[in-house]
């Protein structure tokens, strides 16, 4: 649980490496010294500070630094960490220096673009400098944020939503990778009793896992979540991204599939992940039915969330002969 991620990013030879660590489980603070740029603040040869640490699964960012300095690597320390799909993400500016910029939080407030697009997982910023608290609440994406004074609350406000039920499916790299894809949601969401969204649902992973299998090569692993009328699908691989190649650039920009998926579905788009790879997803519109079970969303206390419909089943993990 202590193993810690390392992101790097390619940067201009005059730049120096500027490194993320993201720990897989709850771990002491890491400080990164990195190199000052060449073309910085006037007369401020300093050292970049970034930490990372985890508290019960939620992945805490704190930023020692100027807010504008760091918040693009902010946004994408928060992207990877969504990519390993952790119970929430928080920002911790208590740190920050002095003279946060006015457009560095415009920045930080479109990070609540990824709890719009899926409601399932929380993303929330402490900071004691009430005026940016303000900002970021007023803004029309950056109120999507949990916003709070200190990183306690944050953490306790994120800890607090519910907890989403994911269930996974690990296949290999095969052309029957599609068909085991759609036989799986098709089943998850039967149990759901989502019955109406199957046929998108279908065609969506079929489009995601056959990208992934053709163009990556490694194992794929698919992970389906409900919450708030929103059906997540997502798709996991292993494959280097190409020198000086956006995940945005990938293939799900391919024309075909870039119009099924978005005639299919809410929103879609990609995220980094740690090691090098990329995960591709898609929500789609799914309201909730008028039945309910009383297996659902859980939080954080075991109770269960009224009017959820989600069954917890066990981890599937197929390859290629089951499908």
């Amino acid at each position: 649980m202590g193993q810690q991620l390392r992101i790097q990013q390619a940067l201009p030879k005059d730049v120096g490496q500027r490194v993320v660590l993201l720990p897989a489980g709850d771990a002491p603070h890491v400080s990164l010294g990195l190199p000052a740029r060449s073309a910085g603040r006037p007369g401020m040869a300093r050292l970049w500070q970034t930490r990372t640490r985890a508290i019960r699964e939620v992945v805490v960012l704190e930023v020692a630094d100027w807010l504008g300095d760091a918040v693009e690597d902010l946004d994408r320390a928060i992207q990877v960490a969504l990519a390993e799909e952790t119970r929430g993400v928080v920002c911790d500016l208590s740190a920050v220096l002095h003279g946060t910029e006015p457009g560095a939080v415009e920045m930080l407030a479109m990070a609540g673009r990824h709890v719009r697009d899926w409601p399932g997982t929380p993303v929330g910023v402490a900071c004691p400098d009430p005026q940016v608290r303000a900002v970021l609440k007023a803004h029309p994406v950056g109120r999507h944020l949990i916003v709070t004074e200190s990183t306690s609350s944050a953490v306790s406000a994120v800890l607090s939503t519910p907890i989403v039920v994911v269930e996974r499916l690990r296949l290999a790299a095969h052309p029957t990778a599609p068909r085991a894809a759609r036989n799986f949601v098709t089943r998850i969401l039967k149990d759901w009793q989502l019955d109406k969204v199957i046929p998108c649902a279908s065609v969506v992973v079929s489009r995601l896992v056959a990208s992934s299998s053709l163009n990556a090569g490694t194992a794929i692993d698919l992970s389906v979540a409900w919450n708030a009328g929103a059906l997540r699908l997502t798709v996991a691989d292993h494959g280097p991204v190409l020198p000086g190649q956006r995940p945005s650039d990938l293939d799900v920009q391919a024309r075909g599939r870039t119009v099924a998926i978005a005639g299919l579905s809410r929103t879609f788009g990609v995220l980094p992940t740690a090691d090098g790879g990329k995960v591709v997803w898609a929500v789609l519109e799914a309201p909730q039915q008028s039945r309910s079970t009383s297996n659902g969303m859980r939080n954080a206390k075991g109770e269960t969330a009224k009017n959820a419909s989600i069954i917890k089943l066990p981890r599937h993990d197929l390859g290629i002969s089951s499908c």
